[in-house]
């Protein structure tokens, strides 16, 4: 193996696999060590196993790095990663940031590092691949590959690095593996991957994260975009995260919102969090009685929609926004699909199942849904009206401990999943 070199930014994502061929995880980063007059040593791979969690491998321990993989011994120790204050993460800490070429002091981008292996068979970081500021009317600059040693500036301190090159690294993430990504940095680079992030991206990220990382990530956004990153979240989450902020700065977020986007939140807020009305979704599929089976499943295919979300019409008279008119029962998918594409939606309703009372409490809408064998469940007021719709998820994201994420996920894969 002596003499590989790959890229950093492409091993991102890159399964890791154990000697028989079976996965362990795939690549998040890579951990190395910063030396006065020397090129940094590699010191391991972050690799994120089951459950999104993140752990150390040593490099001891890698094998080879081939394209599209990484072999390992077949040891890996579980226990989560945390970062040592003499560490830095490659592709979190140094892409994007500007440092100096030391033949004409040009400020210079970097945009990835190639790792090699030396012939004492240890692993450093060897090549810089930068960009040179664009000129005249060009959109970007010239990008030169460099030895190590023909930059300087990557121990200096930089604020207001930017993220774009981080953010290629993992551009086919999921919303939920990104803000695992972001959870483990540092609350500086928390800062400006999520000011590098399109509204839509943050708001999905942001549902995914800790509160802790919520309000942080919230707080460091100026107010109006902070108010155009809530509206883009779920109404649900977004008053969930209101809920953790001192009431006057949840009132002046409010206020900046669209005011359509706002009543659904100031209606979450109104309940108390452990009960149906505090966490249903106000946004859930709802048709009117005379809509066909085809129209249904053309809403229920809304690639933003989630499993739990697309379970489920709700059918209900007009208006359709909630609170809706009188509540009449709903659609599932299962009966849905073997319905012909004509049939009306209202004459496939359930109605064996009733809905749910918005001060239902947690541990009763938990028996409901276990009860009835349900991954989702209609909540109505006083007068049928449909004001949502509780999810699963919703209810294991309060049934869970708060640290949840930081937990080992003690689950078994069958061997070659």
């Amino acid at each position: 193996m002596s003499g590989t070199r790959v890229y950093a930014a492409r091993l991102a994502g890159t399964g890791v696999f154990d000697p028989t061929g079976d996965q362990v995880g795939k690549v998040r980063d890579v951990v190395c060590l910063l030396r006065q007059e020397q090129r940094p040593r590699v010191l391991g791979l972050v690799v994120e196993v089951l459950g999104r969690r993140p752990v150390f491998l040593p490099m001891t321990r890698v094998t080879a790095v081939d394209p599209g993989s990484v072999i390992t011994t077949g040891i890996v120790n579980m226990r989560r990663f945390s970062q040592r204050p003499t560490e830095t993460l490659v592709l979190g800490e140094l892409l994007d940031r500007k440092v100096t070429l030391v033949e004409d002091s040009t400020t210079v981008t970097v945009e990835d590092i190639a790792l090699e292996q030396t012939r004492t068979r240890d692993w450093v970081l060897d090549k810089v691949h930068v960009s040179r500021p664009a000129k005249g009317l060009r959109r970007r600059g010239e990008a030169l590959t460099v030895d190590w040693d023909a930059v300087t500036g990557f121990s200096l301190q930089e604020q207001g690095q930017g993220a774009t090159n981080l953010l290629a690294a993992f551009e086919e993430m999921r919303a939920p593996d990104l803000a695992n990504v972001l959870h483990d940095l540092s609350p500086k680079r928390r800062a400006e991957v999520a000011a590098a992030l399109d509204d839509e991206k943050l708001a999905d990220v942001l549902e995914e994260l800790p509160e802790d990382d919520q309000v942080e990530i919230l707080g460091n956004l100026d107010e109006a975009r902070a108010a155009d990153v809530l509206e883009a979240m779920g109404p649900d989450d977004a008053a969930d995260l209101l809920a953790e902020l001192p009431e006057h700065e949840a009132e002046k977020l409010l206020a900046l919102m669209e005011p359509g986007e706002a009543a659904d939140v100031r209606r979450l807020l109104s309940y108390d969090e452990l009960t149906a009305g505090g966490m249903m979704t106000t946004e859930p599929v709802i048709l009117p009685p005379d809509a066909t089976v085809a129209e249904a499943l053309a809403r229920v295919r809304v690639a933003d929609l989630s499993p739990a979300l697309a379970s489920s019409v709700y059918v209900c008279r007009p208006p359709l926004e909630t609170p809706t008119g009188r509540f009449l029962g709903t659609a599932h998918i299962q009966r849905l699909l073997r319905e012909p594409p004509s049939s009306l939606v209202s004459g496939v309703v359930d109605k064996d199942v009733d809905p749910l009372l918005p001060q239902t409490t947690l541990p009763a809408v938990t028996h409901y849904l276990a009860t009835y064998n349900l991954v989702a469940i209609a909540v109505v007021d006083d007068n049928d009206h449909l004001l949502g719709a509780v999810t699963v998820d919703d209810v294991l994201d309060h049934l869970l401990p708060d640290d949840w994420r930081d937990r080992p996920a003690d689950i078994e894969v069958p061997r070659g999943s």
